[in-house]
């Protein structure tokens, strides 16, 4: 019999028994919004309590499940390195529902059960794409964390909102074919359909050897759709442009969640990716870096400008794994934690702005003008969250992630990609440091400028936030790991082993 443990499994199963909870419900009681969205809380509370179980485990520890009987291959494994992107895949999920829940509370077109359960089982593809370890579950858990996104992108029906879906469903018919010929590659190579070192190092043959080569190279091209890497980024700007802000919250932190663990899983059952993909790898990590960066300085679109943000930090995101290592890995993924809980930070503060000054103003640069002074809460969380993308203090965390990041690109001697990464720091610098300097500013005393007719209004500033509770509810989520991070930087990096 195949061992079936339903704890080492629960991250995964609890998001998806709650969406189907929520669709079931949803026949019986149509109008039930705070049922639904009750259920999807209680779902993603007890995935965060099932990964608590290899939460810091030591590196090379890790629990086991859905093993062949006679001390078979295991195809879902779930160790520290895991169970912390699960956990962070929860979490922005968690974020994300409290994001969205006042605008469809006001919602009158019964679609409240359909975007909670595509969220919830997209969350449940991220999480269980970081503990597939054979190629038919990652490939599946990989395309649910992603197909999902598309019809939530799509839902509201605009120009915007439409063109954004279209560019995403058509990255990710991409991404799937080279990843499904990366798959196919792997199997001809080692003839087992296992995710690990042992298969890999079974194809000892010259042939076998090159269609592994190949299979790296596709599944790296097909995951870098997904991380936004350049040149696989084109979609990025449009879709976070034309997506409702939750679902583009849930884009910028459980889809690239999703992304590094299942590059990841690859990554760490190749032992030897071999010179040339390294250099693959170098270059898409400094050309994303710099290329987002220098998007992102021209923005006054805030939402498109953490869009570019994304594409540079994604940079950051792949560098250390050009050391093949778990050191590499682990490196990975702190970083990755730190831009996660950063952006959902400064994706919040937007919200609330929005929230006050509407969609088109508060997606201007300069309706931050003084939001540190008019809201003290929005506007210092919104700077912590640009200082640790900027690798700054008070933002310490950003700081330490940045050089958790290059410490493996410079133990293994890339002192050339390290030379770049560190100008792109500087480049980085100057792109949040705009903002942070209109959050700074001194905030005009007039709140509203006349209109030459029609009585109206245009608000040119931030002076009163009426934010939502569920709203402050994440925000200090958000904001209180930034904190922690920052002061006890060992507690939130000790969770990778």
């Amino acid at each position: 019999m195949i061992t079936f443990d339903v704890g080492t499994l629960l991250p995964a199963l609890s998001p998806l028994i709650g969406a189907v909870v929520v669709l079931v419900l949803d026949v019986l009681d149509t109008r039930g919004q705070r049922v639904h969205y009750a259920i999807a809380f209680i779902a993603l509370v007890i995935g965060m309590f099932g990964t608590f179980g290899a939460l810091g485990a030591p590196t090379g520890d890790e629990l086991r499940t859905l093993c062949l009987p006679n001390g078979g291959a295991c195809f879902y494994s779930a160790t520290a390195l895991s169970t912390t992107l699960q956990l962070a895949a929860l979490l922005a999920a968690a974020v994300t529902l409290l994001l969205a829940w006042p605008s469809e509370r006001a919602d009158e077109t019964g679609r409240t059960a359909v975007t909670v359960s595509l969220l919830l089982a997209a969350t449940g593809g991220a999480v269980g794409v970081a503990g597939a370890r054979d190629l038919a579950s990652w490939l599946v858990t990989l395309e649910l964390a992603t197909l999902p996104v598309v019809a939530l992108a799509a839902l509201p029906g605009t120009r915007r909102a439409l063109a954004g879906a279209v560019q995403l469903v058509t990255t990710s018919l991409v991404s799937f074919a080279m990843l499904a010929l990366g798959a196919a590659c792997w199997y001809a190579a080692t003839g087992s359909p296992e995710l690990g070192p042992g298969p890999a190092l079974a194809a000892t043959s010259t042939p076998q050897r090159g269609l592994l080569a190949l299979a790296v190279v596709l599944v790296l091209g097909g995951i870098a759709f997904k991380l936004s890497l350049v040149p696989f980024h084109a979609w990025t700007p449009t879709t976070y442009a034309g997506s409702p802000l939750p679902i583009t919250v849930f884009l910028a932190g459980v889809s690239k969640v999703a992304a590094l663990a299942a590059l990841l899983v690859f990554v760490q059952a190749v032992t030897q990716l071999g010179r040339s993909a390294l250099i693959a790898v170098a270059v898409l990590a400094i050309a994303s870096m710099t290329l987002g960066n220098l998007m992102a300085l021209r923005q006054n679109d805030v939402v498109r400008l953490l869009a570019w943000s994304t594409v540079a930090q994604a940079g950051w995101v792949v560098v250390p794994l050009l050391s093949v290592s778990s050191f590499g890995a682990r490196a990975s993924a702190g970083y990755l934690l730190t831009y996660v809980v950063a952006t959902l930070v400064a994706f919040t503060a937007v919200m609330m702005t929005v929230s006050v000054v509407g969609a088109r103003r508060g997606r201007d640069l300069a309706a931050y003008t003084g939001l540190v002074r008019t809201h003290p809460w929005a506007g210092g969380a919104l700077l912590l969250a640009l200082t640790s993308l900027a690798g700054l203090p008070p933002g310490v965390l950003g700081l330490i992630g940045k050089i958790v990041a290059l410490r493996p690109v410079l133990a293994e001697g890339w002192w050339v990609v390290g030379v770049l990464a560190a100008a792109n720091v500087v480049l980085g610098v100057a792109v949040y440091l705009r903002w942070v300097r209109v959050l700074l500013q001194p905030a005009p005393e007039a709140v509203q400028e006349a209109m030459e007719e029609g009585g109206t209004g245009t608000v040119t500033t931030v002076t009163r936030v009426r934010t939502h509770p569920s709203h402050l509810v994440a925000l200090g989520i958000g904001s209180a790991v930034l904190v922690l991070g920052s002061v006890q930087p060992e507690l939130l990096l000790g969770l990778l082993g």
